[in-house]
């Protein structure tokens, strides 16, 4: 499955800064380093369970990956399951985003290619506009006849469409991926999502272990290859700039 590693412009771009990616003082932009308090991202986890839940009857949700299993930290991102009535499910995979914006604005939605046309089951990335990168939602629809096997649709070569997919915005969660996982001391881990983002849109994967510097790069080049991705390229700068380690 083509799932993101977790161990989408209106603005005007700098002429000195032409990909955005100088990490640029910005008060209003959010502080994806500040209030990383757990008890508040269980909150808002669980408060996106309810709107799944309300929005489609019958539907149930539930939380799985390290805040199921209590092994989550304060960089652990979300990660549900929706379990929805068959005949509801392709209203479901349509109101994604209209489900989840009570809870908070939905800044991106992108679904994994993989499961992208599956009959009963979608896989979906969001980020929230106001909530730290590292909080991404990664939420898996199922069908009830599709069950829970984690491997359903996945052999179905029916089920996979790449249109629309984003090789930028795939690659700039790498490096939020690859940041988080400096900040648990996985160097050797933030080394291989880097090159791999960097592959992801064409560029050189050579990682140098200047951690701001190798970010930096990654977002500049993602912006490059969708000039679309720049917003994000950008928060991924400023996380950068205000949690990666120089070097490790």
């Amino acid at each position: 499955m083509n799932a993101e590693d977790t161990d989408d412009p209106a603005d005007a771009a700098d002429p000195a800064d032409p990909a955005g990616t100088k990490a640029p003082a910005d008060t209003d932009a959010p502080a994806d380093t500040e209030d990383l308090d757990p008890v508040r991202r269980n909150r808002i986890a669980e408060e996106l369970r309810r709107a799944l839940v309300l929005h489609t009857p019958g539907s149930r949700a539930a939380l799985r990956g390290s805040l199921a299993s209590g092994a989550d930290d304060a960089y652990s991102d979300i990660d549900l399951v929706w379990t929805v009535p068959d005949a509801s499910f392709e209203s479901s995979v349509a109101g994604v985003a209209d489900a989840l914006a009570p809870v908070a604005p939905v800044e991106s939605l992108r679904r994994d290619p993989d499961l992208a046309r599956s009959a009963g089951r979608r896989l979906f990335f969001v980020t929230f506009e106001g909530l730290p990168l590292f909080w991404r939602l990664d939420l898996d629809i199922r069908t009830r006849s599709a069950g829970d096997d984690p491997e359903y649709g996945l052999d179905d070569p029916a089920g996979r469409d790449e249109e629309g997919w984003s090789p930028a915005a795939s690659a700039l969660a790498n490096a939020v991926a690859a940041v988080k996982a400096l900040l648990r001391d996985r160097p050797d881990t933030a080394r291989a999502l880097l090159e791999r983002g960097l592959r992801r849109v064409g560029a050189p994967a050579g990682v140098t272990g200047r951690w701001r510097e190798d970010v930096l790069r990654l977002a500049a080049a993602a912006t490059d290859h969708e000039p679309g991705t720049a917003p994000l390229a950008r928060r991924v700068a400023r996380l950068a700039a205000t949690a990666c380690p120089e070097e490790r």
